[in-house]
């Protein structure tokens, strides 16, 4: 096995231990989406939303989205935390791989997910969501996906800060008008042509097109396929561009 292979394991194996201690802040972590999901969901049953599939096919993959986008891009409080107590500098001085400590922490962020979609979508089963399970899988990847490229940028911005002040204004700088334009809760199509146009230009909103059209069942739908080659090429970019600023930090 690669030293960078089994660096990664060792590094993901102590911070998931420390996820399975930190029940609440993963349920908390969920708790938004769900909230949208109860009292949001009924209230588009019986509204035209002039998109593939009923509203539930529309809402819960811009809520899965929205799940790995702003879980993803918060995760780098963990390093300011670790950063004040001295955590960072004595993992720094082991032998351990200095790609693997980012790669180690994103897996954890990404199983965590995972877990936290799987709990999201039986709650919307529940309510009344029908999707074929292939259309669920693939909304799982491109949202694991979107969760790999926002943690890696996440971990390397805190590596470049000193404290949450500095942190926070940055990532809601860019979540907010990302999830806005991205059309996580109603499709663009209903946007004025203006906005529709902007949003072109926000790489989640073909992840959410991606899922949406999965959740239908439409795997050879073109939406699919470019959801596929942005979720792809905005993870190995980020990955790439997040590990070297993790390194020179």
């Amino acid at each position: 096995m690669p030293p960078v292979v089994s660096d990664t394991l060792l590094v993901f194996g102590r911070y998931g231990r420390q996820a399975l201690r930190s029940k609440v802040g993963i349920a908390f972590g969920l708790l938004q989406p769900l909230l949208f999901l109860v009292f949001f969901g009924p209230l588009l049953e019986d509204v035209p939303l002039g998109g593939r599939g009923d509203s539930w096919q529309t809402l819960v993959p811009g809520l899965l989205v929205q799940l790995g986008l702003f879980s993803a891009a918060f995760a780098g409080f963990g390093i300011l935390v670790e950063k004040q107590l001295g955590v960072v500098e004595r993992m720094r001085v082991t032998p351990v791989s200095r790609l693997a400590l980012l790669l180690g922490r994103v897996l954890k962020d990404v199983v965590t997910l995972f877990a936290q979609s799987l709990v999201m979508v039986l709650a919307a089963v529940a309510l009344g969501l029908r999707a074929p399970l292939a259309g669920v899988v693939i909304g799982f990847l491109f949202v694991g996906a979107l969760t790999v490229s926002l943690a890696s940028l996440s971990y390397a911005l805190a590596m470049r800060v000193a404290t949450p002040q500095e942190f926070a204004p940055v990532v809601n700088a860019v979540n907010l008008p990302a999830m806005l334009l991205s059309g996580i809760l109603l499709p663009m199509s209903l946007a004025p042509g203006w906005l529709d146009v902007i949003s072109h230009a926000v790489p989640f909103r073909y992840l959410v097109e991606g899922v949406r059209a999965a959740f239908v069942g439409e795997y050879a739908d073109g939406d699919v396929g470019l959801a596929a080659l942005v979720a792809v090429a905005l993870a190995v970019a980020s990955v790439t561009l997040g590990a070297r600023l993790f390194r020179k930090a």
